[in-house]
């Protein structure tokens, strides 16, 4: 009886109290409602033999807000391979995890992350994302933080740099090997300087080539960067003759992002074994 009070008050007093003081707040309700994961496994999609692997695209922000410590922790939960993160240098060189060069409208407040020191950053809320009454207290996470979710856990931090940037780069091999987690944890970029400056740091540390589409020349610069590295394209812009290309060329790959069923399904029959997504699950 308590249970039925409880939804009672949630789903009807609340809304109507909130509507009378904020306009906005039913669109914002329905702008924060998590999304249903779609399980591969209970739809067929892949063995235990032989298994999908998945990255789960910022964070499980299905459930959580994207980029958010929720999120990534939603991934450990779920038993996702991977969970990428997007790092910047805030004003005061210290790297935080949010897709954006500036602070976008996921948040209460405005600016460019390279404008303001951690601790400022610090005091920026989200106003938007899966569940945020759920983890109104989240705020943007360190690269520190982030890591920290993944020791002693079989999920992968995978952390792509959103910047153009040499001078900080052996501050993330520093804590990624201040957790032991070199050999855990993936860093991509879109940057093959970065790449190549990331590698000579720690080779132990696997890197992943962010490319549009997979062609014979950036599968020969990522395999010139050594037997640790891979490749992680947009599925939107390569064809089956271009995974076919990567398949025959040995290059381990991964696909971005792919969120439906039929999408899984079509690339697991044609080998593909590992994809990035926002809604999948295992």
């Amino acid at each position: 009886m308590l249970s039925l009070l409880n939804k009672f008050i949630t789903l009807i007093l609340v809304p109507i109290y909130f509507c009378v003081l904020s306009p906005t707040y039913p669109i914002l309700v329905l702008l924060n409602q998590p999304k249903q994961l779609i399980s591969l496994s209970e739809n067929g999609i892949g063995t235990a033999e032989d298994p999908v692997y998945l990255t789960a695209h910022r964070g499980v922000h299905a459930l959580a807000p994207e980029n958010s410590l929720p999120s990534f922790e939603e991934a450990v939960k779920n038993g996702y391979y991977s969970a990428e993160c997007d790092i910047q240098l805030t004003k005061d060189n210290k790297w935080v995890v949010i897709h954006n060069a500036e602070v976008d409208g996921r948040f209460c407040q405005y600016g460019k992350i390279k404008d303001h020191t951690l601790e400022e950053l610090k005091t920026f809320s989200y106003c938007r994302g899966a569940n945020i009454w759920k983890y109104k207290d989240s705020r943007i996470p360190t690269l520190e933080e982030y890591l920290d979710v993944f020791v002693g856990t079989d999920t992968r931090p995978q952390i792509e740099i959103g910047i153009e940037n040499y001078d900080m780069l052996h501050t993330i091999v520093e804590e990624i090997n201040e957790r032991n987690l070199d050999s855990q944890a993936i860093v991509l970029t879109y940057n093959l300087k970065q790449l190549k400056a990331i590698h000579e740091l720690d080779p132990d540390i696997e890197l992943w080539y962010l490319v549009e589409t997979m062609t014979p020349e950036v599968i020969a610069e990522a395999k010139a960067l050594g037997d640790n590295v891979w490749l992680s394209a947009s599925y939107d812009k390569n064809t089956e003759e271009n995974i076919k290309l990567a398949i025959s060329e040995n290059i381990n790959f991964s696909l971005f992002t792919v969120n439906s069923l039929e999408e899984a399904k079509a690339l697991y029959n044609m080998g593909v074994r590992y994809i990035e997504t926002d809604i999948l699950c295992n």
